[in-house]
Formats: structure tokens, C-alpha cells, sequence
């Protein structure tokens, strides 16, 4: 896939990652080898994003920065001025993925609205590629008649053992938009999972590890977040794993369709 090449797989997630420590947090993840940060509007984190990042020495070209645009900024003539704001909070020129977080709550303002804009955006230079998150097949095929097809090149939405989005996934492989994983490891939850923790054992690693190991297997990204430094450490080292084909089957059994988001105003899911 093309637009796998363009993302970095394994990238830090700053949900939650608020005020001073998530600044610590975000810099942690930084200086331990994550070259791609996930942050949004609606997080209230662009500007630890940001400011972990100019902290860090890093360059701001080796660094990938993902955000995204809240709902509350779809309206006619909202959408480039809400993305400046970010920019200017993340103190940074360009971001290299904008995604529209949610489609429209309900419909209420059309996709062409909206998604006509997050294209103008692009052609500005404002961001240098553009996505969507929590959209479903029949959203991407209307995304793709309104802006073209090619435009958007990723989709982000919940995958991890538990939910595995197998339907959605597929079409987004087969069409070239990177898949990438929230909640991928679904808040720890899985920890005590018996197949899980099985593979794990086999190769002295935790299952977390496994979870991650599994979705960039896939061909996925995932953006697994914390606000501890042991566990910032033990999400990246899961990069280095390979897991067998048969360890991979058998975590695809383990798909329960167990969503954990789904407010009701929510698209019709796949």
C-alpha cells in the first residue's frame, strides 16, 4: 500500500495527555523513538503537542502530526480559520494529516460542506495530507464522489482485538486508506485474555506488546497512548515483534465486535 509508506506505523496518542504531564508524557514518547503524534481539537492537547515537540530538539520535518477537526467546526467557512488556530497552538506551519474526527452528528450539515473545506485546507499548504476518522464504507464512497478519488488516505476508527472492523478494514486496504487503530488495546482491558497471554508468553513479551505487534502486522497504524514512561517504553518495543501467521489467526478468533465508542449520534457502522 502506497499511503503506508507515508505514516509511520506506531505512532503516540495524546488523549488525556494534558497540562505539565502530558507534556512530560508526549516529550517521553519523543525521546524514546515515536516519530508520529496524534493529537485533535477536541483533546485540548495541540498545545503540549507542540510544545513537547520544540522541547524535544527534534525537527519539526522528522516529526509526522496528526489532528483533527471537531464537529463543532463544520459549519460554512469554519473549518481553514479552526485549523489555523491549531496550527498556531501547536506553533508549527503545517500539520501533515487533518482528518474530519466524526462525520456530521446526525447528518445535520452535509459531507460537501465540510469536506470541501478540509480540501481547500490542503491545496493552502495548511496540511499536507487530509483524512477522515469514524467513517464507514458508504461515507468514503460519498467522500470519494465529492473531493476525488485518492484524496483521502486515511481513516482512523476503533480496532483492537476486540473490535476488528473486519469489513471496513478490508475496503480501506483494498482502496489504499491506511487503516489507523484507536483504542488499540482497548484500555488494557485484554490483559487477562488466556490466547493473548499465551503469546505473549512465547515471546517474553506483555499483551499489550502482542496487541500492537498484531495490528501493524495487519498493515495497520496504531496510536497507543500513556502516561506512564515504563509503559510509554513497552508500547514502542512492541514495533521489534514479529508474530507468527498462526498467532495471528488466532487473535483474529477473538473479534467480538465489542465497540466501546458509539455515541448515538454516530454514523450507521459497518
Amino acid at each position: 500500500m502506497e499511503n503506508q509508506q507515508l505514516i509511520p506505523q506506531l505512532g503516540f496518542g495524546t488523549y488525556g495527555r494534558n497540562g505539565k504531564e502530558g507534556i512530560d508524557a508526549i516529550l517521553c514518547a519523543l525521546e524514546t523513538g515515536y516519530r508520529h503524534l496524534d493529537t485533535a481539537q477536541t483533546y485540548d492537547t495541540e498545545f503540549e503537542t507542540g510544545e513537547a515537540l520544540r522541547r524535544s530538539g527534534i525537527a519539526r520535518r522528522e516529526v509526522f502530526m496528526t489532528t483533527k477537526i471537531s464537529t463543532d467546526n463544520f459549519g460554512d467557512g469554519k473549518l481553514i480559520p479552526s485549523l489555523e488556530k491549531s496550527l498556531e497552538a501547536m506553533r508549527v506551519d503545517q500539520v501533515d494529516l487533518t482528518l474530519i474526527h466524526w462525520p456530521a452528528p446526525n447528518g445535520a450539515i452535509a459531507l460537501e460542506v465540510y469536506l470541501s473545506q478540509i480540501a481547500e485546507a490542503q491545496e493552502r499548504g495548511l496540511t499536507r495530507l487530509i483524512g477522515v476518522s469514524n467513517f464507514t464504507i458508504a461515507l468514503l464512497q460519498q467522500a470519494e464522489a465529492i473531493i476525488g478519488k485518492g484524496r483521502i488516505i486515511n481513516n482512523q476508527f476503533e480496532l483492537n482485538p476486540l473490535i476488528q472492523n473486519k469489513k471496513l478494514a478490508d475496503y480501506c486496504q483494498r482502496n489504499d486508506i491506511l487503516v489507523t487503530c484507536y483504542l488499540p488495546i482497548a484500555r488494557g482491558t485484554l490483559s487477562g485474555d488466556p490466547v493473548l497471554s499465551s503469546i505473549a508468553g512465547n515471546h517474553a513479551a506483555t499483551v499489550e506488546q502482542v496487541i500492537i505487534a498484531f495490528e501493524l502486522a495487519k498493515g495497520y497504524c496504531a496510536i497507543p497512548t500513556s502516561s506512564r514512561a515504563e509503559r510509554i517504553r513497552s508500547n514502542f518495543a512492541a514495533g521489534k515483534l514479529q508474530l507468527k501467521q498462526e498467532e495471528i489467526a488466532l487473535i483474529e478468533t477473538l473479534d467480538r465486535n465489542q465497540r466501546t465508542i458509539d455515541p448515538d449520534w454516530g454514523p450507521d457502522w459497518d
